[in-house]
């Protein structure tokens, strides 16, 4: 749990259904830098209202709106009133969607809207999916869980654009993307990495940002921060995961993961592993 000026959040696994993290947080004057996520986004609003840029538009969103961020999209937050926003997000792996998707009959996971504000009874039941996993309840939460993920499926859904991608070097970026994520530890300098992916500095930065939303260097602090979330749930301290990970010290690693997962890693995994039964009394930042 955190508690700053304000700020409190808690970010749990959820007890029933492998692959879904959950986050109940109330938050005045915490602000999301530019980031995305590997998983799923799903929230229901349930006081305040937060504002945030996703897909090229800000976006207002007020008690009981539904959002929805897809994995790898960019997004931001920040509160669009003066008492912030309360609200209960989910956090599902692509593998947990894909299989709701196909539990429709659907050969493939479709498009989600942004955000929904004429779904109260969805809005409703994601709340009590989310209530029900926060009291440890596992049968109730992974029932009400799929129930959420198939009522936005049958919903809220529209269909993939054909060719969503934005034109540039594909070669290039994919290249300087696989370095990325097999040197997060020493990453090369973006000279280095234009030099081995064979393009100008200039142009990969221009390139990986249109594919990615992200320059090389925030899209590496990002995947820092993922690779981070996974390593705490097993149990490594944070000290450990900053140095594993090549963040300057635990003071780096908690002021990137807090702006983007709204926790400190001190907080999260305490969360993680007090679901598991671990032993979580040692403070660990």
């Amino acid at each position: 749990m955190t508690d700053t000026r304000g700020d409190r959040a808690r970010f749990w696994r959820h007890p029933g259904l492998p692959g879904v993290d959950l986050l109940k947080a109330h938050y005045v004057r915490h602000s999301f830098n530019r980031h995305t996520h590997d998983t799923y986004a799903i929230g229901v609003i349930e006081d305040g209202i937060e504002e945030f840029s996703y897909r090229g538009a800000l976006h207002r969103v007020g008690r009981g709106d539904l959002v929805v961020v897809e994995p790898g999209e960019v997004h931001t937050g920040h509160a669009g009133a003066p008492e912030g926003w309360r609200y209960r997000m989910l956090y599902p792996e692509v593998d947990v969607v894909a299989q709701a998707a196909r539990d429709l009959g659907m050969p493939d996971v479709p498009g989600f809207h942004v955000s929904e504000s004429g779904d109260p009874a969805g809005a409703a039941l994601l709340r009590t999916a989310h209530r029900a996993a926060e009291h440890g309840d596992r049968l109730s939460a992974s029932t009400l869980m799929r129930q959420v993920l198939h009522r936005l499926l049958s919903r809220n859904s529209r269909a993939r654009p054909t060719n969503p991608g934005p034109p540039g070097p594909d070669r290039a970026v994919a290249e300087a993307r696989d370095l990325l994520n097999n040197t997060l530890a020493d990453p090369p300098s973006l000279e280095e990495l234009a030099a081995a992916v064979d393009v100008s500095p200039f142009a990969l930065l221009r390139a990986f940002r249109a594919v990615h939303g992200l320059p090389p260097h925030a899209y590496l602090n990002n995947l820092r921060v993922l690779r981070a979330r996974r390593l705490l749930a097993t149990g490594m301290r944070p000290a450990e995961v900053a140095g594993e990970l090549g963040f300057a010290d635990q003071p780096h690693l908690t002021r990137h993961f807090k702006r983007q997962l709204g926790v400190t890693p001190g907080a999260f995994r305490r969360g993680v592993l007090a679901a598991q039964g671990a032993d979580t009394a040692a403070p660990d930042g």
